[in-house]
């Protein structure tokens, strides 16, 4: 183009790619071609030692059919041993022509009117096609009824109620040799009633003062004070359970 176009062509502003390299030829030896056979020739040469000098296969014992299955011995006839049997057949003859006066008829008669008769199996129904269960393992039953413990006190609990007694008869034992020696003295009712009287008038001061405590509590003296209140109400009701719950009461003399 530039032998068609002048010098000074406009084309030749414009940029042009650049031309791609050209590598050079690669050497290729002149003997390469020898070498190749040569390395051809000799590249399994050592893979084995030779043709194996056997003897060739004769072509008269060649595989027949079935020969591979085994074969079974000759079949031999079958002889019952008679030596060691002792012979069904009675040696005596049986006496011909001899009749029973037995009516079997009337003896059948006899055995069935005499047999009970079987009961029938109770079972239940429980689909629409008719599916059959036994009833007795299904829990329907009330077998436990005919148990032979059925009504009675249960082992354990006639224990427990004896150790009970035995306890409290120890404890009645021990009060009683109490009062025998004067340590202690049993609280009238009148003297159980003031007793509880006061511990409820004890909790209702100290409930007041709880109740007028301040709905904000943030100071550490507040907390204690509260605690302490909380403390002294949950003894106070301990108290009064206890005195309520027992009729009576034993306290030791001064």
């Amino acid at each position: 183009m530039d032998d068609v176009l002048p010098a000074e062509c406009i084309y030749n502003l414009l940029p042009r790619p650049d031309p791609p390299l050209r590598r050079p030829h690669k050497y290729h030896s002149v003997q390469r071609k020898i070498v190749q056979k040569d390395w051809d020739s000799k590249k399994s040469s050592y893979k084995t030692m030779g043709l194996p000098k056997v003897e060739p296969p004769c072509p008269k014992s060649h595989l027949l059919k079935h020969s591979k299955e085994p074969k079974l011995p000759e079949r031999k006839p079958y002889k019952v041993p008679v030596d060691g049997i002792k012979s069904s057949i009675p040696s005596e003859k049986p006496i011909m022509g001899l009749h029973t006066k037995k009516n079997f008829v009337q003896a059948n008669v006899v055995d069935v009117k005499m047999s009970v008769p079987k009961k029938p199996v109770p079972i239940y129904v429980d689909t629409r096609r008719g599916n059959k269960n036994l009833l007795e393992p299904s829990g329907l039953l009330p077998t436990l009824l005919y148990r032979k413990d059925y009504g009675k006190i249960p082992n354990y609990l006639i224990k427990r109620t004896e150790e009970e007694k035995k306890s409290q008869e120890e404890y009645d034992a021990y009060v009683k040799e109490r009062l025998k020696q004067g340590s202690m003295k049993l609280l009238t009712e009148a003297e159980r009633d003031n007793v509880l009287l006061g511990l409820k008038q004890n909790w209702e001061e100290l409930n007041h003062s709880y109740q007028g405590l301040s709905i904000l509590i943030d100071t550490l003296s507040k907390q204690l004070h509260k605690q302490r209140l909380e403390n002294k109400m949950k003894k106070l009701e301990q108290d009064i359970d206890l005195i309520e719950r027992h009729k009576f009461i034993y306290i030791p003399r001064n």
